[in-house]
């Protein structure tokens, strides 16, 4: 794992004993993903595809 990347919590975050959080990190040309309880884990893809995802299971076509 890439020691430089600056992990940041959801807002959606519950506030309760630290470890129940989606992080998020930012690299020039990724998103990474990963939670709280499992910081060793992370997953990593592109912004175009984390949008795609996102668009997909707002509108409800995945």
């Amino acid at each position: 794992m890439n020691h430089t990347l600056r992990w940041q919590k959801s807002t959606f975050s519950d506030g309760g004993e630290g470890d129940t959080c989606v992080e998020l990190a930012v690299s020039p040309t990724h998103i990474h993903l990963r939670e709280s309880d499992t910081p060793a884990t992370a997953l990593t893809t592109t912004p175009t595809a984390l949008a795609q995802l996102l668009k997909g299971i707002h509108t409800g076509t995945l």
